[in-house]
C-alpha cells in the first residue's frame, strides 16, 4: 500500500503563509484521482503557494482511486475557520462525496460569496452543481458528466481542457492536472510565476 503523506510539517501550521502570501486549501475525500490531486498540490507548493490538505472526514488517511493513501494536514472542519486564496476540488470517486456533502458546500458557497478562487477538475464539477456554484458561468468536466452539468441549463458548458470564467476554474481529468494547476497558478501569481514553473519542470502544455 502505498502512502503519501500531504506535508511534513505539523498541521498546526495550517494559518501561515508562505513567501508568496497566497493560500490554497484542497479538499481531500475518499476516492479521489491521485493525479489530480498530488500534481495540484505538488505544482501549487512549488509556486511557494502554502496549501493545505482537508480531509473531509478528519484527519486519518484516506485511501484514493487507485488505493494510493494520503494523510491530510488537518480536518476539513479546522479549515473552514481559515481564508484561502483558492479552494481546490480532485476528481475521481469522490466527486459524489464531494457533491452530497454539506460540509463542503459550507466552504465553497463562502468562498465564492467573498469573491475568491474556486477551482473544480474531472469529475468534481458536479459538486459545482450540486452547492450552486457558478450558475451562469462557463466551465468543463469530465466527458462522463457532462450530461449532469448540461442538464437544466445552469451552465455554459464547454470542452476546453481549462476553463476560466472569472473566479471559477474547471478542468477535464488526469492528463489536464498539469494545465489545471498551472491555471490556478496564473490567477494567483501572474504568467511570470507559470513560466518559471514550466521551465524548472520541463513542462511543454
Amino acid at each position: 500500500m502505498n502512502i503519501f503523506r500531504a506535508s511534513i510539517f505539523n498541521f498546526r501550521r495550517y494559518c501561515t503563509l508562505t513567501m508568496s502570501g497566497k493560500s490554497a486549501l484542497v479538499i481531500l475525500a475518499e476516492g479521489a484521482e491521485e493525479m489530480e490531486f498530488v500534481i495540484s498540490v505538488d505544482v501549487l507548493r512549488r509556486a511557494a503557494i502554502k496549501v493545505d490538505v482537508a480531509g473531509l472526514d478528519g484527519t486519518a488517511p484516506v485511501k484514493c482511486s487507485r488505493d494510493v493513501v494520503i494523510s491530510p494536514d488537518i480536518s476539513l472542519d479546522d479549515a473552514s475557520s481559515c481564508v484561502y486564496d483558492v479552494v481546490v476540488l480532485p476528481g475521481g470517486k469522490a466527486s459524489q462525496t464531494l457533491a452530497d456533502s454539506e460540509k463542503v458546500g459550507n466552504v465553497i458557497r463562502e468562498q465564492e460569496k467573498a469573491g475568491r478562487l474556486v477551482a473544480a477538475i474531472c469529475a468534481a464539477p458536479i459538486a459545482l452543481k450540486s452547492h450552486g456554484i457558478g450558475i451562469g458561468k462557463n466551465l468543463t468536466s469530465y466527458p462522463s458528466v457532462k450530461e449532469q452539468m448540461v442538464d437544466g441549463n445552469k451552465y455554459k458548458y464547454s470542452e476546453e481542457r481549462v476553463v476560466v470564467d472569472g473566479n471559477l476554474l474547471t478542468s477535464r481529468g488526469p492528463g489536464t492536472a498539469f494545465e489545471f494547476a498551472l491555471a490556478i497558478v496564473d490567477k494567483l501569481l501572474g504568467k511570470e510565476a507559470v513560466d518559471n514553473l514550466k521551465k524548472t519542470m520541463l513542462v511543454n502544455c
